[in-house]
């Protein structure tokens, strides 16, 4: 029998991590063999979880909350598992899917229905990702529809700016001069005198 491992990931720092935690401390994980990583599962390149491979050896368990909590992109987890099961042979449980549970029937057909249903989940998983970028882009291009503007508000103008772009217009100055009169970098000036020609047009 080897150690027993946890593994446990929020996607920000501002999201609680309670819950899996809860979860590691009612499989009786120790404290010091749980890894935690805050960041996006898109990929493996996580400094918690790169250590935690370090130390897993044969015959070691590791606990997950979910399988989203060990990644979300289908072909990584995929690949992941393989490699800590078949390369490693560390044993991984699941602790929401008992279905996912490497420990139980280590047979020829345990193993095939293990692989399925891992299979199935990360595609679930993944799949769902994508659905929800889309209900986010989709809900984004409704709101720009309707008026809202996103990212940060736009600077006000200098209360000299009309005056200068009006003899700018005049040839009175350069559009360089205009932009140093309003103590305005040269590309705004510019991007704000046509922003103002479309309004008067």
């Amino acid at each position: 029998m080897g150690n027993v491992y946890g593994y446990v990931r929020v996607s920000t720092s501002e999201q609680n991590e309670d819950r899996q935690l809860i979860a590691m401390n009612t499989v009786q994980v120790p404290e010091r063999n749980i890894y935690m990583d805050k960041q996006s599962g898109k990929d493996f390149k996580r400094p918690m979880y790169m250590r935690m491979l370090k130390r897993l050896k044969q015959d070691d368990v590791l606990y997950i909350k979910s399988i989203d909590r060990l990644g979300r992109d289908y072909e990584e987890v995929l690949e992941q598992w393989r490699m800590l099961t078949k390369e490693k042979k560390v044993d991984i449980v699941v602790l929401d899917m008992p279905l996912l549970d490497t420990r139980r029937g280590r047979d020829l057909m345990g193993t095939f229905l293990s692989d399925i249903v891992l299979q199935v989940l990360s595609f679930v998983a993944e799949n769902e990702r994508k659905n929800i970028r889309e209900r986010q882009k989709e809900g984004i291009e409704a709101a720009r529809r309707r008026g809202v503007r996103f990212g940060r508000p736009a600077k006000p103008v200098p209360e000299n700016f009309e005056q200068a772009c009006g003899k700018w217009e005049a040839g009175e100055i350069t559009g360089r001069e205009a932009a140093m009169e309003c103590n305005m970098p040269f590309s705004s000036f510019y991007r704000k005198a046509g922003d103002r020609s479309k309004q008067q047009s």
